[in-house]
Formats: structure tokens, C-alpha cells, sequence
């Protein structure tokens, strides 16, 4: 009688354990199934938040055969107006040009040797830029006025080229969602704003996979005059 009671005993005990281990077995399962869930789930947010950010998606060569997106604000926007210090003329606003037709040129500064070489293009194409309406070009970037306006000497140039180190006009166009420095520096961007402040056309050239920091004048008036808002 008590031999059979130890050996039940031995026996309970043996299932037991045997239902433990497939207890955790299937714990473990379903941890794994929860994880996988919560991976999905997390690839798929992040997806979704890359495709809405702006200028992320849609790049096209356009006319000019630079890929480039159009960020946001986009044409049709109004203009977020600045004033900032030019690196040889004082305080410039973009109030200033009311009335007439301004291309910013939004550029990551003193380390971009192509992106000073741009600016001496769009000066060398003054023409070319009036005959397709653009009465005045403003360029901006993120380095201190000082060494702008050093810089500006040395090239020769007579852009004015506005410092904006708080970055505080870059975020209000997103030009710094394009760029190869990733948001720490603007990309290399172009855009329209027309007589009566809004923007009549936007390209970023910036973005990856081709980072382009320099294109012919010529080749980003063939997508102006093809892309632009009336």
C-alpha cells in the first residue's frame, strides 16, 4: 500500500514537471510570436514615417536629367519670411524683395567648394536668370557671417550669401532634410519665391543616392521653366 502510494507520487511528479516544460516551451513560443508582432509593427511605423516626411519619396530627373524632390513648402505656399546677416551686407530680408522674383539658393557652406562654384555659375548666367524671370538670387547657409563674408571676398562673388547658424530659416523650408550632412547642414536646394511672396517652384538636388552639389545653371533653369507654378 505505501510502495503504490511512492510510486503514484513518483509518477505525479514526473507529469508535473513534464507540464512545466511544456508550459515554458510554449511561453517561449509565444514570446517569440509577440516580438515578431511588435517587430512588424515597429518596420512598418517606421515606413509609414519615412514615406510622409517631406521630400523623402518621388525624386525625378525632370527636364534637366538631375534627380531632385520638391520639399515642403512647396509651390502655391506662402514664403516664410527671415531677415538674416549677409557675410557684407548687413541685415537682408526677404520683405526686401517684394515685388520681384527671388531665387534662394540654400547650400551647405564653407566646406562645399561646389556649392560656391554654384553661386559664381548663377552669376555668370545673370542673363540666362533674367530672361526666365528671376529678378535677384539669395544664397543661404549655416556658417558664421564673419567667415561668409571672407569667403564671399576671396571668390569674388557679389550674391548676397546670408548666415543662418540657429538654423532657424533652414527648418522653416526643410532645407535641411536633403542634404548629404544629413539636418546638421542644408542640402542643396533652389527655391522660387515670386512677386507677391509665394513660392512658384522648389527642387532639392541634395538628396541621396547621387548627392548632386553642383548643376549648369542651365540645367536647373531647363526644370524651373518646365515645373514652375503660375
Amino acid at each position: 500500500m505505501g510502495k503504490a502510494t511512492i510510486k503514484a507520487t513518483g509518477r505525479d511528479r514526473k507529469t508535473g514537471w513534464e507540464m512545466l516544460r511544456l508550459g515554458g516551451q510554449a511561453a517561449w513560443r509565444r514570446g517569440w510570436i509577440i516580438t515578431g508582432a511588435l517587430v512588424a509593427v515597429l518596420i512598418v511605423s517606421l515606413y509609414l514615417v519615412y514615406q510622409s516626411s517631406p521630400g523623402k519619396h518621388g525624386a525625378t530627373a525632370g527636364g534637366s536629367g538631375f534627380k531632385h524632390v520638391a520639399g515642403q513648402p512647396g509651390a502655391g505656399s506662402a514664403a516664410p519670411t527671415f531677415t538674416l546677416t549677409s557675410g557684407t551686407d548687413g541685415q537682408v530680408s526677404l520683405t526686401d524683395f517684394r515685388g520681384k522674383n527671388v531665387l534662394l539658393y540654400f547650400q551647405e557652406g564653407l566646406s562645399c567648394q561646389p556649392c560656391w562654384d554654384q553661386i559664381k555659375d548663377l552669376e555668370h548666367n545673370q542673363a540666362a536668370l533674367k530672361t526666365a524671370g528671376v529678378d535677384a538670387v539669395l544664397s543661404i547657409t549655416t556658417d558664421p557671417a564673419s567667415l561668409i563674408g571672407q569667403k564671399v571676398a576671396d571668390e569674388m562673388l557679389t550674391t548676397p550669401v546670408l548666415s543662418d547658424p540657429s538654423m532657424q530659416v533652414s527648418h522653416a523650408y526643410n532645407a535641411n532634410q536633403h542634404g548629404m550632412m544629413g539636418e546638421m547642414r542644408d542640402g542643396h536646394s533652389f527655391i522660387l519665391v515670386g512677386a507677391d511672396g509665394r513660392i512658384r517652384w522648389r527642387a532639392d538636388y541634395g538628396g541621396k543616392p547621387n548627392y548632386t552639389m553642383f548643376l549648369p545653371t542651365a540645367k536647373m533653369l531647363t526644370d524651373l521653366t518646365a515645373e514652375r507654378a503660375a
